[in-house]
């Protein structure tokens, strides 16, 4: 029995949409917002969380290793660019 090669065409629908050229993008959700409303959104949450005992506070040896794994981070780009540049032609 021989087999067919049967592609399924994914259906495209461009009705009342307009050109890609002509769409225009807006910031959405807090993007949209104002800073300083949006700090204070986050203000008021930070707050709710510490009082409903759910907030995460770092100890000392938690920030610590945060900031050795962030400088970890940012020295090992800062390597691998160096490392890019020199080996260009």
């Amino acid at each position: 029995m021989s087999q067919s090669n049967h592609t399924i065409e994914p259906k495209v629908v461009t009705a009342n949409l307009p050109p890609a050229s002509e769409k225009v993008r807006r910031p959405r959700g807090f993007a949209a917002m104002d800073r300083n409303r949006v700090s204070e959104i986050a203000r008021k949450g930070g707050k709710a969380a510490h009082v409903a005992g759910t907030a995460h506070e770092f100890t000392r040896d938690e920030a610590r290793e945060a900031g050795r794994k962030g400088g970890y981070a940012t020295h090992a780009k800062r390597k691998a660019a160096k490392t890019d540049d020199t080996s260009a032609p």
